[in-house]
């Protein structure tokens, strides 16, 4: 495989035994790993809860959890009860409870948090996804699905919410994935330090106990594939969630040089190494090697973090000043403590490589002057963009000048094609996992109130014809 992380598409493993070489396994267990709760100390965690008669946490909840009340079950032992309480807003509890930036949400405005330790809302939350998945509790009773059928396209955190409560609420739901696996960001792009592959399945799983179908393996705006197509199969209305999947890049010489790729691609890699996909030779980082992560947003520190578990040298070079990264705080915080490096106010000018065309350096601007720095190899995180692959073999679906789709207010989320609708990152650019949740809970509502509206309209048709 190339030097250059151009295709990212898994290939099949040299060996069912390639694994993690020992040296870096035993880096890997040096660094932090997911700390569950037992049950004894979940129970006692909810019993801190004051149940604020005007809970803060739930103001600061972008899907307006009832947190207290899932908590107080928590605190009685109702373990199926505190789960119906988080189905009643949320279809991704395990992953929520994992990925959110909870210090600056629901945590974070915890009243206990003001003079003492607030509580942990978070691994609360997944704390009772997990006991749900593990002790395979009965599920909730279901609608028939008769009240119409619904596409979505994309299987990522919008998608899957989309999915979720309209097969709640009786609609037949279909999910059209281009990977092989359903799951999309939750499963290719966030490390499994953070959140592992096994949770996004349990979640899926659960969806698809809700009555949804999966076909996986099937891209929309290819080999005849088509929003067109979707809707000659009966569908009322069609859901397109797919994220923002093409990473930026920078203008810059020397971009096209060997040792200079995307971190979203080391990302999915890593992830498909992980479960055996690929083998460690598809992983472009090697031991010892000098990296450089271009970009200070979350993806940059899941990179950051992923190539100092392969025994790498990792430096962050960002040309604004500490206020100014989009990483959250947190995830900062654990890259500091992990061994990861930040220059700031460094701004990449050129890569410069050698009589080979591999990366040696990365030349920058600093409030000193400019400089060049040694590195083995670059990774990239300046942000992505959406693909143009569905609406341009659509007609009628209008996007802004940067190529997000353009949305109405009423019915919710409805594109400029009336019954086609889009939400999360490919409408409102990239956000947090919770936000795009937030999102598509509100156009899952435009949907069904639109499905609902043409089948009625349908039905008058039909009485006005046979009178």
């Amino acid at each position: 495989m190339p030097d250059s992380l151009h295709n990212t598409a898994a290939q099949p493993a040299s060996s069912a035994t390639d694994t993690l070489s020992n040296e870096v396994d035993a880096v890997s267990a040096s660094f932090q790993i997911e700390e569950r709760l037992s049950t004894l100390q979940a129970v006692n965690e909810a019993k801190r809860c004051l149940r604020c008669k005007v809970p803060m946490c739930v103001k600061g909840c972008p899907i307006g959890n009832n947190i207290p009340e899932f908590i107080h079950e928590l605190s009685k032992g109702n373990m199926g009860a505190a789960m119906s309480v988080i189905n009643e807003t949320s279809t991704l509890p395990a992953v929520c409870g994992r990925v959110c930036p909870h210090e600056n949400q629901c945590q974070g405005n915890c009243v206990l948090g003001k003079k003492g330790e607030p509580i942990k809302i978070g691994k609360l939350e997944s704390f009772i996804a997990d006991f749900d998945t593990e002790m395979n509790l009965i599920r909730e009773n279901l609608p028939q699905k008769t009240r119409g059928k619904v596409a979505v396209i994309g299987s990522g955190p919008a998608g899957l919410t989309v999915s979720g409560l309209l097969a709640r609420k009786g609609f037949h739901v279909t999910v059209f994935e281009a990977q092989q696996q359903a799951g999309g960001v939750l499963l290719y792009g966030i490390p499994e330090y953070r959140l592992p592959n096994s949770v996004v399945r349990n979640e899926i799983k659960k969806i698809e106990d809700l009555g949804v179908e999966f076909r996986t393996g099937i891209t929309i705006g290819r080999d005849n594939q088509t929003i067109d197509s979707i809707f000659k199969e009966g569908y009322d209305a069609i859901f397109i969630g797919t994220g923002t999947s093409l990473p930026k890049t920078v203008d810059l010489p020397g971009v096209t040089l060997h040792g200079v790729h995307q971190s979203i691609a080391l990302l999915h890699q890593v992830n498909a190494y992980n479960d055996g996909a690929v083998s460690k030779r598809h992983i472009p980082l090697r031991e010892g090697e000098k990296v450089a992560v271009i970009g200070c947003g979350n993806v940059a520190m899941d990179a950051a973090r992923t190539a100092i578990r392969f025994g790498t040298d990792v430096t962050v070079v960002y040309r604004g000043k500490p206020d100014n990264m989009s990483a959250s705080e947190k995830e900062y915080q654990e890259a500091l403590a992990e061994g990861v490096n930040f220059l700031w106010e460094h701004e990449p000018k050129a890569f410069v490589g050698d009589d080979k065309g591999k990366v040696r350096h990365v030349v920058v601007n600093t409030p000193e002057g400019e400089k060049t720095l040694p590195f083995d190899r670059v990774f990239l995180a300046v942000g992505s963009r959406p693909a143009n692959r569905i609406v341009s073999t659509a007609d009628g679906i209008e996007v802004d000048a940067k190529g997000y789709v353009i949305t109405h207010e009423h019915p919710y989320g409805m594109t400029t094609r009336r019954g086609v609708f889009a939400g999360g990152d490919v409408v409102h650019r990239p956000q947090t996992v919770v936000l795009a949740v937030k999102a598509a809970k509100e156009v899952a509502e435009g949907i069904a109130r639109y499905v609902d509206a043409i089948r009625l309209l349908d039905h008058v048709n039909q009485l006005e014809q046979k009178a």
